[in-house]
């Protein structure tokens, strides 16, 4: 039996990330194991100084998650044409054309498979949407 090797990508704790809830875990932005990238759901939030992007705005917080898993997905030396599925949380169904205009900006021609779903919050009252997506290690680096 081989053993799985599983790297860690932007490891942090929720107590920092949420100092005003009384948190406690060990979480990261991005796991790569078995050729597979699985990312935190992404929100309107800057990765490095923890500040909310795009208040009151759904098409900037769907930007923003969209730059982040971009971005996080290069760190795994992945990238946007190697995601196989992306699920979008939405606080308000009207949002739904606004941030599935914004990530097909940034997926066009990847062909992805899709959950997208209204919940009645996010883990912070400002942000209005999360982009969850999980994605195959490009080619050029298995």
């Amino acid at each position: 039996m081989t053993a799985t090797t599983h790297t860690r990508i932007r490891p942090f704790n929720t107590r920092e990330t949420y100092p005003e809830q009384n948190l406690d875990n060990d979480l990261c932005q991005a796991v790569v194991a078995n050729g597979v990238v699985y990312l935190r759901g992404q929100i309107g939030q800057d990765l490095d100084t923890r500040e909310s992007v795009g208040v009151g705005d759904v098409e900037a917080q769907a930007e923003k998650a969209m730059a982040n898993i971009k971005m996080l997905l290069e760190e795994a030396g992945s990238s946007l044409a190697d995601i196989v599925k992306v699920t979008v949380y939405l606080t308000d169904p009207r949002f739904r054309e606004p941030v599935y205009r914004t990530m097909g900006k940034w997926l066009r021609g990847v062909h992805p498979v899709s959950t997208g779903l209204v919940v009645s919050a996010l883990a912070r009252p400002e942000w209005l949407v999360e982009i969850d997506a999980t994605a195959v290690v490009s080619n050029s680096q298995l």
